[in-house]
């Protein structure tokens, strides 16, 4: 047999906040119903998911995820990031719902990939796809910290262990070497200042942050570094 398609049902709280809250990653709604059992679908292209609710749930508690596969990683994450900003003002990076940014993860053979954490605690986990995207180029051999935050982002962005990763990182950052590179170090501090949105600690997020920008960096790590300091501009705009 050919054509098969499996949709997810995820459950959740509220099933208008689901609505809503995908309307602004640009789903359009194709079922809903109250009775007997309240519940939603949502498209996206060809991107299917359908949600049913249960009073009284906790999304902080939830279990429920999903997998999406797609060659676009970086374009869908743009797309559901332009439509938090046109509806929020921003990108959400902390509580429930917010999105991570497009990583690498060592435990899936170093795809990059990323996950948007919906109104029901919901992880939908975005991977590239394998068979129909080329894969990056090779990294250059990683400096320790690179290994910490590869480590870190397996803990946070996988597991949702953010108090682990955390402690990896201050760990890393507490025993500063005169070889790091710079680059490596910039991207530590970014990731630790989202981290600590997540952890709801503005104070500390601030503090990375700055420590970011007064790494100081050649004409070529500044280039190498641009997108750390993208994201470290999504994390600032969060903070006011």
């Amino acid at each position: 047999m050919t054509n098969e398609r499996t949709v997810p049902l995820l459950p959740c709280a509220s099933i208008d906040d689901i609505e809503a809250f995908y309307g602004v990653l640009g789903f359009r709604t194709t079922y809903k119903q109250r009775k007997p059992n309240a519940c939603v679908g949502v498209q996206r292209e060809d991107l299917h998911l359908q949600f049913f609710e249960i009073a009284g749930f906790d999304p902080e508690q939830s279990y429920g995820s999903c997998l999406v596969l797609t060659a676009d990683i970086e374009g869908l994450h743009r797309a559901f990031a332009a439509g938090m900003r046109a509806a929020y003002g921003k990108v959400l990076v902390s509580g429930t719902p917010r999105m991570t940014r497009p990583r690498a993860r060592k435990n899936a053979d170093g795809l990059g990939g990323f996950s948007v954490i919906d109104p029901g605690g919901n992880w939908i986990r975005v991977f590239r796809d394998a068979t129909t995207a080329p894969l990056p180029p090779a990294a250059p051999t990683a400096g320790r910290l690179a290994k910490a935050l590869a480590n870190a982002v397996v803990q946070a962005d996988s597991r949702g262990s953010v108090g682990q990763a955390q402690r990896i990182l201050d760990s890393a950052l507490a025993r500063p070497q005169a070889d790091d590179d710079p680059v490596e170090q910039v991207e530590v501090l970014v990731y630790r200042a989202e981290l600590a949105l997540v952890l709801h600690d503005p104070e500390t997020a601030a503090e990375m942050l700055a420590r970011a920008q007064s790494v100081t960096l050649t004409e070529d790590e500044s280039e190498r570094a641009a997108s750390a300091f993208d994201n470290a501009a999504e994390l600032a705009a969060a903070l006011r």
